[in-house]
């Protein structure tokens, strides 16, 4: 009788479509990382808010078109018109959550920036993956073995070393902007949960428009209220706004989105922790901000955490899942 052998997590991590879904995430995270790079380049006209914006409402007109593209051309190759998307109840629920969920991280996140220290913030804001394991386990059921729980909190410790190299006692006593940062992890834990449950039925286009689209008609009003100026009025602002747009929002979250059909939203969420170290390299080589040592070291202990957690079951997800 023949005998199948199984894979080992190792070996089921690097097979295809998963080393596909794997490239995907490693690209996604390289783009978003750029996200407070073009962020601090717009600062010359637009504040936060603004900035956010324009992202989001750059990104749905793009999606929109996108969409519009891609059905036209089947109508051109005689291919049968795709009828409208019917949502279920449930999806729908979901995709304003998974809306929602961006804006609150991105609000609360600038929010808590202007009221509390950098390292605060990071800190706290490197909690997401406790939220995301955490709420995996109490809403949807999900289980981690011990191996992936270890390198979880590994990977923890490694940028949480970036952000300690910066605390300063005099930051320590700004409580509401450490909570709000606290908020944001919650908020940010929680969006692979909801992206991974609308993969299983919708295109990563379909969520990251809706998600786009939530985000500019709640942000709009707070725009208007607290910044005067909502888009920008020289070419290469438009030129910040739009990169983030195409390069964090469409290319980051959209290949983030496609990951999540086979990589698990728990592993996915502890790769968020390389973006502020990337992050970090990229400031160095465009407004020359010379890293110290932490930040190697915290590349190599998150590193570390990362690919413990590759070795275990948790990480991928089977093929009934991913189906």
């Amino acid at each position: 009788m023949l005998k199948v052998k199984s894979k080992l997590p190792g070996e089921q991590l690097f097979a295809s479509p998963t080393t596909v879904a794997l490239a995907s995430l490693l690209l996604s995270l390289v783009a978003l990382s750029f996200s407070p790079i073009l962020i601090r380049l717009s600062e010359g006209e637009l504040g936060p808010n603004a900035t956010i914006f324009n992202r989001f409402w750059i990104s749905t007109v793009a999606f929109v078109l996108w969409n519009q593209f891609t059905a036209a051309r089947g109508q051109l190759s005689g291919s049968q018109p795709n009828l409208p998307q019917r949502y279920t109840i449930r999806q729908i629920l979901l995709l304003i959550g998974v809306g929602v969920v961006m804006f609150a991280t991105l609000a609360l996140w600038a929010w808590s920036l202007a009221h509390t220290s950098v390292a605060n913030s990071t800190l706290m804001h490197n909690l997401a993956p406790l939220f995301t394991v955490c709420g995996g386990w109490l809403i949807w059921g999900k289980r981690f073995d011990s191996k992936f729980l270890s390198g979880m909190f590994v990977a923890i410790i490694g940028a949480c070393l970036l952000a300690y190299h910066d605390f300063t006692e005099a930051a320590t006593d700004k409580l509401q902007g450490d909570l709000a940062a606290i908020l944001s992890a919650v908020f940010l834990g929680l969006y692979p949960l909801l992206v991974e449950q609308l993969r299983t039925h919708l295109s990563p286009v379909v969520i990251m428009t809706w998600c786009s689209a939530i985000g500019t008609v709640l942000l709009f009003p707070i725009v208007i209220l607290t910044e005067g100026q909502v888009f920008p009025h020289s070419l290469h602002e438009w030129i910040y706004v739009i990169s983030l747009a195409l390069i964090c929002q469409i290319l980051g979250l959209g290949l983030y989105a496609y990951s999540l059909n086979w990589l698990t939203s728990g592993f996915v969420s502890l790769c968020d922790l390389f973006v502020p170290v990337l992050s970090t390299q990229e400031a160095w080589v465009i407004f020359s901000e010379s890293p110290s040592w932490v930040t190697l070291v915290s590349f190599g202990v998150i590193l570390v955490g990362v690919c413990i957690t590759s070795t275990s079951q948790s990480a991928i997800k089977t093929e009934a899942e991913s189906a």
